[in-house]
This record gives structure tokens, sequence and C-alpha cells, in this order.
């Protein structure tokens, strides 16, 4: 997994890089198949906006989230990736299924299977 993180409107602190590839790392052990993860951190007026998008096979999972603190942001970001990860893998899981369940129905009746 590629992490890429950018600071928008700030400096970067070598601590809050580490914290978030931390932090982004800990979305693995919910799929295995994260290819490409980009941190957006950007600084405003009052908020910090933390913005995580998340590469996997076929689509890009994002997530934004604003708070008065950094770190939190970024919890709060990589809490919503972990249950879109956990739907997208779910989804998957059925879609499997749904195939394999209409191609049995059809040969126990004697019919073609699927033609594509």
């Amino acid at each position: 997994m590629r992490i890429n993180i950018t600071a928008r409107h700030f400096k970067l602190s070598e601590e809050m890089k580490k914290y978030a590839e931390k932090e982004a790392f800990r979305l693995k052990k919910y799929y295995d198949g994260i290819i490409d993860t980009e941190v957006i951190l950007s600084w405003e007026k009052k908020y910090r906006m933390a913005e995580i998008k998340i590469a996997v096979y076929g689509t890009i999972l994002t997530a934004h989230e604003r708070s008065e603190d950094m770190y939190s942001s970024i919890n709060e970001a990589v809490d919503k990736l972990e249950r879109q990860l956990v739907r997208y893998k779910e989804n998957l899981r059925k879609f499997d299924h749904e195939t394999i369940k209409k191609e049995k129905v059809q040969i126990e009746n004697n019919e073609e299977p699927f033609k594509k």
C-alpha cells in the first residue's frame, strides 16, 4: 500500500506525518486490496480538515472530516473509511454468491448457463 500525505496551508510536522501514516495503515486490516492511499490535511481559520482517499480495485473510497483538532479529524476520517471498507467488502462477497447461485439453479433445471 502506497501512502501519499499532503499538507495544505501549513507545514506538516514529522510527528503528525507519522501519526497519519499509522492511522492509514490501520485500514489494511479491513481489506488487503488497498492499492493507494492519499491523505490531504488542510488548515483553515478555525477548522482542521482531513481528507483521505483510498484506491481499491475498481473504485475510490473517500472520507472528509473537519474539526478543531487535526488528530481528531484524522481519526474520524479513518473511522468513516473503516465502515466504507467493511461495506465494500460485504458487497464484493454478496456479488460472488449471487452469481454462483444463479448458475447453480440454471444447471439444476437443465438450462444453458449464462452466455457472454
